[in-house]
């Protein structure tokens, strides 16, 4: 249904509580920010909205999908928008999502090409490297404990849906979760700018056609803890020149998968 709605409009008491991840994460919701973004939720039919709110551009770009949206929609001014939420929020559109359910690590384990990332907290990042997952082949994502929520609206934004489309995982058992992918037939490549480790080209070359194969990155500044090294089948490097000391993350993700695709 579509409705008008004020600043003060008690249909939009949600909507103060989009900056607080926890608020949401306790109510099983998520934000989805920007018309491509609710626009291809729309479309999927995958997802269940709580409600979409617009400003009366946003309204007029999405017209024919939001008429059909399974949910209420609230129109309403920008100023009042910026007021409920206290943001700008990105092109005057976003939504309250259900999470949905999380999935376990079997759920990847039909695919060639996973990555696996420790400790990556930032939400860019984390979306960035969804993005490049998705263009590059890859079919899933494995996360530890520490890296950043997928469905944080930075990440959607970021990783232009991709995180709500690529399947991912959260691994709380980090060393278990290698081990169990390892016992399912894939390699784990240690991506480090250590010297001694083997060159991407050459690990790509030694990757037929059917291996399956986990690309495993680390946060910025820290790179992989010592025990992922350790239990890595084999460590990797990009080479870059001496004069710079690694990659932005994201980088490194699409480079390792564009060379091994």
């Amino acid at each position: 249904m579509i409705l008008r709605a004020d600043a003060h409009d008690p249909k939009l008491e949600p909507y103060r509580h989009v900056g607080d991840p926890a608020w949401l994460v306790a109510r099983q919701l998520f934000v989805a920010e920007g018309r491509l973004v609710v626009e291809r939720l729309l479309a999927s039919g995958q997802h269940a909205f709580e409600s979409v709110a617009v400003t009366p551009a946003a309204y007029g770009a999405l017209k024919s999908r939001l008429d059909a949206a399974p949910c209420d929609v609230y129109v309403t001014d920008p100023a009042a928008l910026e007021s409920v939420t206290g943001f700008n929020f990105h092109r005057g559109c976003l939504a309250l999502v259900h999470r949905p359910p999380e999935r376990a690590l079997a759920d990847l384990l039909d695919g060639r090409r996973l990555v696996a990332l420790e400790g990556v907290g930032n939400p860019d990042n984390v979306g960035g490297i969804f993005r490049t997952a998705a263009a590059l082949g890859a079919s899933g994502v494995v996360l530890d404990a520490a890296c950043g929520d997928p469905l944080y609206r930075k990440a959607i934004r970021t990783s232009m849906g991709a995180t709500l489309s690529l399947p991912w995982v959260r691994a709380p058992a980090w060393r278990g979760a290698l081990a169990a992918l390892q016992h399912a037939g894939f390699r784990i490549a240690a991506l480090t700018p250590a010297p001694g480790a083997a060159s991407i080209e050459d690990f790509a070359r030694s990757v037929g056609p059917a291996d399956r194969v986990v690309i495993a990155l680390g946060a910025e500044g820290q790179g992989l803890s010592e025990e992922t090294l350790q239990h890595a089948d084999v460590r990797v490097r990009i080479p870059i020149e001496s004069t710079v000391d690694s990659l932005n993350v994201v980088i490194a993700a699409g480079i390792a998968l564009d060379r091994l695709r």
